[in-house]
């Protein structure tokens, strides 16, 4: 695999913790890094599936919005209940 080199600006501040984290669990910045590049890529991913299998769901079913918050009310009146 190769590697490219990248320049990335940072707040003094923020660059801190990301430090300080990495520190912590003793590796480096540049892993620390690739590692929440990672993690952030894998959860949109979550995400857009999530959202696009609501949008099928819902053409599927001709489901509004309202529809939608509607179930969502009436789901958490019914766990509140339990």
């Amino acid at each position: 695999m190769t590697t490219t080199t990248v320049n990335i600006s940072f707040q003094g501040s923020l660059l801190a913790e990301i430090d300080r984290v990495a520190n912590t669990e003793s590796r480096s910045r540049s892993e620390l890094l690739r590692e929440a590049a990672r993690s952030y890529i894998a959860r949109k991913r979550r995400w857009d599936d999530i959202f696009g299998y609501g949008k099928t769901i819902s053409a599927r079913g001709k489901l509004t919005e309202a529809d939608v918050a509607t179930e969502i009310q009436s789901y958490r009146r019914g766990k509140a209940t339990r």
